[in-house]
């Protein structure tokens, strides 16, 4: 047989994928063909047989001047074309490139009833939210409208509902209720006593509700800048810091804090709004303080819209796969709800709370106050990541579903601009929801055309139908608000599952929400964040280990731990460490393979003090026993010449690890056993190159494979003719 079908057997088809895969050294020797009484035989001789090392050269790396290639960079990226010019107008404005091509026949009617319904829908929520954000129930309105339009123009997505989200208009509502008390505004008592308090300049005077939508509007332009930024930088990466998990867990727990804003509305009650930490549980207290307040006819009214909205809502979701449009609901409650106010004179009679004057058309756009920007610029950060970060994921998913592609990137610019754009037109922070994003694509969705439909549908009401809302009860828009939470409550439901398949993700989901509940939500999606890291950390510190052992008839190692009947090889042991092998876990690294295979700290010391007691004359019988007991030290092992090191599961190493594996193999050589480390990945093999963990003469201690590890071993002590047993025939130190 030929060396280079020889070492080409020598490999497992596993091995040479490997090689090829992630080994920049070229093509692997191919085989030449075999008899069968050539490969029997080789099977026969196969562990007696001298093992033949696969060698391959480095590809040579040209020498990059550092200066010379930012230049070409630049020069690259600054050069001006039609072509190129072209292109990037395109990619910034994807209308231009689906919008000529679109298929009237096949897309309009599907694109027409998902914006129309999905614009009924919205109409309420609009409204709803708007009170959550602390805001006049018309700027809900302009921000679903623009934001509408603005992403038909900006968006990759065909699918997702982009407008007003209630998990932001609860943070814009913090910032807003926090930047009125600064600013003088007794929210209290105008409440109970019904006067307008305003702030007056020589030239303008400006309410409560005007500076509350300037505090909103300049929040929402500071966060839309803080986007397109991260766009231009391409530093969308900070999205993979909120997992699944940290995400759910923050809309969970900002859910509940929702749901507590908005009880006071389903009472009747005219409380302050709580902000700071703990407002959950002060919010609640006030309530109790003041729930013998209750206004009985808004808690009538609630209870009936509960009534009727949750069965509704349930069989909307149970039959969605047969109807061919979701029920409006919501929109049937506002229409019944402001009727009966109206007529009934609820207001008047029982002093319900009410919407109010709803005013029709557009204010003249104005300008973010530039003074606010230090006072909201931090605020502004979490609600950024959260609105991209929801965005982006939604994009991602529903085009995965649908087999289209979604430019990350140009996401991040277009709910950007969903937000600057707006932000001088008075309206409020925008990102995708869930909710609408799926009534979109069941309601027949194809393209973002459908947007610029929902958009014309809240047109038409802000023109035509708005005030006819005046006499809708605020606590019929708390009870849309509070139905609405009802995907994020039913988490707890999936809670058994996730146990299941990661305790670490329930106990991440657990600790953002709580704190997300209880403290507050910028505060929980920190610690989220912090908490979900140090996980990983801690995965990393404390990480799976084992011996390895041969599966019979096949080349393949696997956990002794895990599995029955595997053979292991006398004189060898195999050790797998699942991890990467840096600072925080090289102790644990060198305890675990100490304690697995042999600690040749204990041996030395062993060798060490029987040498000494052989100079004792004084004291031969009590030699004769400490030197038993010495022996005893590695009884187990005796018969032990080599260890290797599986590091198929190390993905990198850092200066702590690449000294922690010198030592031991230091330490093992010392004692006669060798080191041989196998499967290293191109960056860990780069890593003990530059470290220098061995010469160019010991290249013979890193293999491609455990297979060729294990069969060097083999061959080395079949060569040496004798065994060495633990290093203790070598010279004695």
């Amino acid at each position: 047989m030929s060396s280079e079908s020889q070492e080409q057997h020598d490999l497992s088809p596993r091995d040479s994928a490997e090689g090829n895969d992630n080994l920049p050294f070229g093509d692997l020797l191919k085989p030449q063909k075999e008899s069968s009484s050539d490969l029997k035989q080789s099977k026969a001789n196969d562990k007696c047989r001298p093992y033949t090392r696969i060698h391959m050269d480095l590809q040579e790396k040209s020498n990059t001047n550092i200066k010379h290639f930012v230049i070409k960079k630049l020069q690259k990226s600054c050069q001006c074309s039609p072509t190129k010019l072209k292109k990037y107008i395109f990619d910034f404005f994807p209308v231009l490139q689906w919008l000529p091509k679109y298929d009237l026949k096949k897309n309009i009617l599907g694109d027409v009833m998902s914006g129309l319904i999905v614009g009924i829908l919205l109409v309420p929520q609009s409204i709803a939210y708007s009170l959550l954000a602390g805001q006049e129930p018309i700027y809900g309105l302009y921000t679903s409208f623009f934001a509408s339009i603005i992403y038909f123009l900006f968006g990759t997505s065909r699918h997702i509902s982009v407008g007003i989200f209630g998990v932001l208009c609860l943070m814009i509502g913090e910032v807003v209720d926090r930047e009125l008390h600064k600013a003088g505004y007794d929210i209290a008592h105008i409440r109970s006593n019904g006067s307008t308090l305003a702030n007056c300049t020589s030239d303008v005077c400006c309410d409560r509700s005007c500076y509350a939508i300037k505090v909103g509007s300049t929040v929402t332009f500071v966060a839309g800048v803080y986007q397109v930024v991260m766009g231009f930088f391409q530093v969308g990466f900070v999205s993979v810091y909120l997992s699944d998990a940290l995400l759910s867990g923050f809309v969970t727990g900002a859910s509940f804090t929702i749901l507590t804003s908005q009880t006071k509305y389903l009472l009747g009650l005219r409380l302050p709004r709580s902000n700071g930490v703990g407002s959950l549980i002060t919010t609640w207290t006030h309530i109790f303080r003041n729930i013998h307040k209750t206004n009985i006819c808004d808690l009538i009214t609630s209870l009936l819209c509960l009534l009727f909205l949750l069965p509704t809502k349930e069989l909307n979701e149970r039959y969605k796969s047969r109807l061919k449009a979701p029920i409006p609901t919501e929109l049937i409650v506002v229409v019944a709800a402001t009727l009966a106010s109206h007529f009934g004179q609820l207001n008047e009679i029982y002093n319900s709370s009410i919407a109010g004057n709803i005013s029709i058309g557009f204010k003249q756009p104005e300008a973010p106050d530039w003074n606010l920007i230090p006072s909201v610029a931090v605020d502004a950060i979490a609600i950024s990541i959260i609105g991209f970060a929801i965005t982006v994921s939604l994009s991602e998913m529903f085009a995965k579903k649908h087999g289209y592609t979604v430019k990350a990137n140009q996401e991040m610019y277009a709910i950007g601009f969903c937000n600057i754009i707006p932000s001088f037109f008075h309206c409020i922070t925008t990102s995708a929801a869930l909710a609408k994003t799926l009534v979109k694509e069941s309601t027949g969705c194809q393209t973002q055309l459908s947007g610029v439909v929902t958009a014309l549908v809240i047109l038409l009401v802000l023109l035509v139908i708005a005030p006819l809302f005046f006499s809708l009860q605020k606590c019929v828009l708390g009870v849309i608000t509070i139905v609405n939470l009802r995907g994020a409550l039913c988490k707890f439901r999936d809670l058994p599952k996730m146990w299941r398949v990661s305790r670490m993700d329930t106990v991440i989901w657990f600790v953002t929400m709580l704190s997300s509940a209880l403290l507050s939500t910028e505060i929980g999606l920190l610690l989220g964040v912090c908490f979900s890291m140090f996980c990983v950390i801690l995965r990393t510190q404390k990480p799976k280990t084992s011996l390895l052992g041969m599966v019979e008839e096949s080349e393949i190692f696997e956990s002794m731990s895990a599995y029955k009947n595997l053979q292991t090889k006398p004189g060898i042991k195999i050790f797998r460490f699942i991890a990467p092998l840096y600072y925080i876990n090289k102790e644990c690294f060198k305890s675990v393979l100490y304690k697995k295979t042999l600690n040749p700290v204990l041996v030395k010391a062993a060798q060490k003090k029987a040498a000494k007691r052989k100079l004792k004359e004084e004291a031969m019988n009590l030699k004769r026993i400490q030197d038993e007991v010495s022996m005893q030290l590695s009884h187990e092992s005796l018969e032990l010449h080599t260890i290797v090191i599986d590091c198929s599961a190390i993905q990198f190493l850092d200066t702590a690890g690449i000294h922690t594996l010198k030592e031991v193999r230091r330490d093992y050589e010392a004692i006669g056993i060798q080191v041989l480390l196998a499967e290293c990945n191109p960056s860990v093999r780069d890593s003990l190159a530059r470290g220098e963990y061995c010469k160019k003469e010991e290249e013979n201690l890193l293999f491609y494979s455990v297979y060729e590890a294990v069969a060097f071993a083999e061959d080395s002590q079949n060569q040496k003719g004798v065994c060495v047993l633990n290093g203790l025939s070598p010279a004695i130190d």
